[in-house]
């Protein structure tokens, strides 16, 4: 694939007049050609930084003796997307992955920098790289800096919850405003530990990027001063011969997962795991990845389940003093990127903990892992909960359905209706297929934390929660509704049960009269054009990553 080597061929002379065409010069061809893959737009704060530091980068690869390549791929914002946008969200991770996997491709490129942040693109670029396999190496932007008001720190699920705040009458319309235009108050991250940032300090946490890089404020001298360490060491990596391989593997795949668990990470790594997993070649269950993750306590927590935000964490920290906590339960022998293993680097590195952030392994905040996989009759092939985001008192529930069958359905529910205390609401037809996309259903989530909801109504569904939910909220649930999953013949008052320490999820309703209503059963009329038509023909359940280009 690597062309750098071979520009005396005379066959190669189209490609040297093309790349000279653009402003390289015959000399820097002969160099290890680094393609800067960029995530930035205008209109993602998580992507913004990302111009500024894709030069710093480029600066990093010219000094090393390397010639950078940079090119650009989508990246979309999860809240941005709310809504109908979101069904668009969770298919551009593999259009992501392909695109980038289908310019490398073409292009020839000798080593790779990945630059990104949010939600679906960071495993949306780590699955290309798993089947590209090139000397590679990531960057994230940095955190959004916190709002601050009445001596309070405020960060984006704050700007959610808000919502259901105000439908409750909890704050005023003025209040509301002013939150809604200041609680997001800069570039970088949103400062929560949702799918962004677990997805981002797990490219740490694997050895793939610099340790402190998603924690740390976007606007961080520090940072520039990474990005050019980045560009200098990925020219090394290439010349070492060094796959992206020989640091994502099993093993450290495995020291991820425990990581992200530990952290009371998002339940969107679950699925994403799974996919990368299977980018890899490597053979990861749902029910692995529940063996992994409840092998180790939670030892952290961050907003929205608890107060610390990422710039709490950095302070406290970071990355390196989960890993270090984490010692006895990692494989130390994991190579980083940026030099050395994971042993060695803990044993030389001067690392200062929190001890009130992030608790010792004989003192946790949980012991089994920060998630519940859950089976039962009605998940079958597995449903996923944050369990640590869920108040003790409702780890075991059981109530009547409110049955819906889309997000706006239960969104307006929860804007109009006297919601009975008890009931569990049920959100169908929201799976991959379903959707089509799996929509996270982060606002009806923290609706129900905003109106004080959380501690005796619960919800579940086909679709997905956000990395920044709370509450009893049981996502995943496959097979999905669409599929024929005994979710579509779920009715209003059926009683549902669950229970997080049995991990089970359970329709009370005997079998003779769920053989009545199935024959009655009748699939809503949504049709596609586009994308979403390919996707849903293609994707592959939950239970397997929620894939269409890689597996599905």
């Amino acid at each position: 694939m690597p062309r750098s080597g071979h520009i005396e061929d005379k066959s190669e002379a189209y490609y040297v007049g093309l790349m000279n065409s653009v402003g390289f010069r015959k000399k820097d061809l002969t160099k290890p050609v680094i393609g800067v893959v960029n995530s930035w737009n205008d209109v993602n704060p998580g992507h913004k930084p990302l111009r500024e530091l894709a030069q710093v980068v480029k600066e990093g690869v010219w000094s090393a003796g390397g010639a950078p390549a940079e090119f650009t791929v989508p990246a979309p914002c999860d809240g941005i997307a709310q809504g109908e946008g979101m069904h668009s969200i969770l298919p551009s991770r593999d259009l992501i992955a392909g695109s980038i996997e289908a310019m490398v491709r073409a292009h020839g490129f000798d080593g790779l920098v990945f630059l990104c942040s949010c939600d679906k693109i960071v495993p949306a670029m780590l699955m290309a790289a798993a089947v590209l396999d090139l000397p590679s190496l990531f960057l994230t932007s940095g955190t959004m800096i916190p709002y601050r008001e009445g001596g309070r720190e405020f960060v984006t699920p704050d700007a959610k919850e808000a919502i259901g705040m105000r439908a409750g009458n909890s704050i005023d319309e003025a209040t509301f405003d002013r939150w809604r235009e200041n609680i997001c108050f800069s570039g970088g991250t949103c400062a929560m530990y949702g799918t962004a940032n677990t997805m981002g300090t797990f490219l740490e946490a694997v050895g793939l990027a610099p340790f402190y890089s998603a924690t740390m404020l976007f606007a961080a001298a520090a940072k520039v001063r990474q990005a050019r360490d980045v560009g200098e060491r990925i020219v090394a990596l290439t010349r070492e011969g060094a796959k992206f391989s020989a640091f994502l593997n099993e093993k450290t795949l495995s020291n991820g997962i425990k990581y992200v668990s530990a952290t009371g990470g998002s339940t969107n790594a679950v699925l994403h795991s799974l996919a990368i997993a299977r980018a890899m070649g490597c053979a990861l269950t749902l029910r692995d990845f529940d063996a992994i993750q409840a092998s180790v306590p939670v030892i952290a927590k961050f907003k929205p389940s608890a107060k610390p935000n990422i710039d709490t964490y950095h302070q406290a920290g970071g990355v390196p003093a989960v890993l270090k906590t984490l010692r006895p339960n990692l494989d130390l022998s994991a190579r980083l990127a940026m030099g050395g293993t994971l042993g060695e680097y803990l044993d030389a590195a001067a690392i200062a903990v929190n001890r009130e952030v992030i608790r010792p392994l004989d003192d946790p905040l949980h012991e089994g892992g920060c998630f519940a996989i859950l089976s039962g009759n009605l998940a079958p092939l597995g449903a996923v909960v944050k369990k640590s985001g869920v108040e003790p008192s409702m780890f075991r529930h059981k109530g009547p359905a409110v049955v819906f069958d889309s997000e706006e359905e239960v969104r307006d529910y929860l804007l109009a209706a006297d919601v009975k205390k008890g009931s569990v609401l049920v959100i169908r037809y929201e799976g991959p297929k379903g959707g089509p996309g799996m929509r996270e259903l982060s606002i009806p989530a923290a609706m129900l934390v905003g109106l004080g909801l959380h501690t005796s109504v619960a919800m579940i569904t086909d679709g997905r929660f956000s990395g920044a939910t709370r509450g009893p909220c049981v996502g995943h649930i496959a097979p999905e509704a669409w599929d024929g999953g005994l979710l579509c013949l779920v009715r209003d008052g059926d009683c549902i049960e669950i229970d997080l320490d049995a991990k089970t999820l359970t329709l009370h309703v005997d079998e003779a009269e769920l053989a009545r209503r199935a024959e009655k059963a009748v699939q809503p009329e949504r049709p596609l054009r586009g994308v979403l038509a390919a996707y849903r023909a293609a994707v592959s359940g939950a239970e397997q990553g929620a894939l269409w280009m890689y597996g599905g």
